[in-house]
């Protein structure tokens, strides 16, 4: 039936810390193929987040009473975690948002309208996500500066051989996401960042899809800014992390102005509190942090590598299935080039009553543009279906996926 996972990657163990996929959906076990979008939660996370609430629930950096100390410990500790998990030099570094979305926009507003001038210009790439590409076009729009864009080849990967051309002493700042959540495509950051610094350019990038699924080393990579969500790596909705190199984030104005991040505040003016601080305005999402860094922890005890390696094979098996499907259009790289994504659309039936009949079959995927409109015009797909992978994700999904698609033939004809 299936390609083995590795025998150290203990599979059932994994699915027995994640309490929702131990159910029926529609008479079928659930087969949840949309890690992409939001992951499942290990019981260890969601226990320390109950736990913050029954135990320890007060405001953070604020009190000096036991409550808020303990709370402040907590939270900073999973800063700490964070910071060991992508290889930060400094906690500082390491500044709490709401998601992916928030971090971008925090580099795009506080960097991008204290930097950018006319002319200027950032480069992005043609598989960029909504959240990496509108923050540019806004600021774009409110500096003079100019996009421009590595286009996507027919394989799904980015067409590097114009990188030259591109990169010019006018790139000020090149952000691209590190894997696409539409292709699965795994891109050459640490190459792009290299040549990005000949040219004197800044580096983000979008880490959404590739912080939870494989090693990332922020120094290793030679970038400058990271950002990711929680609630994509086994933590909780509501938080998310912006990494960035902590002379940069010293240098850039804050985002949001209130409480936390000010050092004193007068009628007319206001001087600003030290990182991470200058950019955490208000209450932070302090139990959804803490269980972030639990979220980390599980991560970290299953090995980044391993669950690369898992997703790797498991993915090859259903790229090795899928394939095996007429009428199957199957977008993206090779399975050596991409992550555990895999879009896909059958002749004559909409991606929307695909997932609609798996849904039926007890198979969450997801159908839609995925927020990345250009790159589905370059496909010439104005929606696709997609089965997302993570370490909790069995060959035997695979075949109910199959099983599935091949029921959706059926009643389509």
């Amino acid at each position: 039936m299936t390609q083995m996972i590795a025998p150290q990657f203990d599979l059932e163990r994994i699915r027995a810390d994640f309490p929702i996929l131990h159910q029926q959906v529609h008479g079928h076990p659930l087969a949840y193929l949309d890690s992409t979008a939001s992951s499942q939660k290990p019981a260890l996370v969601i226990d320390a987040m109950n736990d913050f609430y029954r135990r320890t629930n007060a405001n953070v950096h604020r009190g000096v009473y036991q409550l808020s100390e303990q709370a402040t410990e907590a939270m900073e500790q999973a800063r700490a975690k964070i910071a060991r998990f992508i290889g930060a030099r400094s906690v500082r570094e390491i500044i709490f948002t709401r998601n992916t979305t928030e971090s971008i926009n925090l580099v795009a507003h506080a960097w991008g309208r204290a930097n950018l001038r006319p002319g200027d210009r950032i480069l992005l790439t043609e598989m960029e996500h909504h959240s990496n590409l509108v923050p540019w076009q806004i600021v774009a729009q409110a500096t003079g500066a100019e996009l421009l864009f590595i286009p996507v080849d027919g394989t799904g990967r980015l067409a590097l051989d114009g990188l030259d051309r591109l990169l010019t002493e006018r790139t000020k700042l090149v952000a691209l996401t590190h894997m696409s959540n539409v292709l699965g495509t795994i891109n050459p950051v640490k190459v792009i960042a290299a040549a990005a610094k000949q040219v004197g350019a800044l580096v983000l990038v979008d880490g959404a899809q590739s912080v939870p699924h494989f090693p990332v080393d922020v120094g290793e990579l030679g970038i400058d800014f990271l950002a990711f969500s929680g609630h994509k790596m086994c933590g909780p909705t509501g938080v998310g992390v912006l990494w960035g190199r902590k002379p940069l984030l010293q240098a850039m104005p804050p985002f949001l102005g209130g409480g936390s991040m000010i050092r004193s505040v007068g009628l007319r003016s206001s001087s600003w509190n030290d990182l991470p601080h200058k950019f955490e305005a208000g209450t932070p999402a302090i139990a959804e942090a803490i269980g972030l860094g639990y979220a980390v922890d599980y991560l970290a005890s299953v090995g980044m590598d391993a669950i690369h390696q898992a997703e790797q094979q498991l993915t090859q098996y259903a790229v090795e299935r899928l394939q095996g499907i007429d009428g199957l259009t199957l977008y993206g790289p090779a399975v050596a080039e991409r992550g555990g994504v895999l879009s896909f659309n059958l002749a004559g039936v909409h991606a929307h009553d695909v997932a609609a009949v798996l849904d039926q079959q007890g198979v969450a995927v997801r159908a839609g543009h995925h927020c990345c409109q250009p790159l589905m015009e370059l496909l010439d797909a104005p929606a696709t279906a997609r089965a997302s992978f993570y370490l909790y994700t069995t060959p035997a999904e695979i075949d109910q996926l199959v099983r599935g698609l091949e029921k959706c033939k059926a009643i389509f004809g």
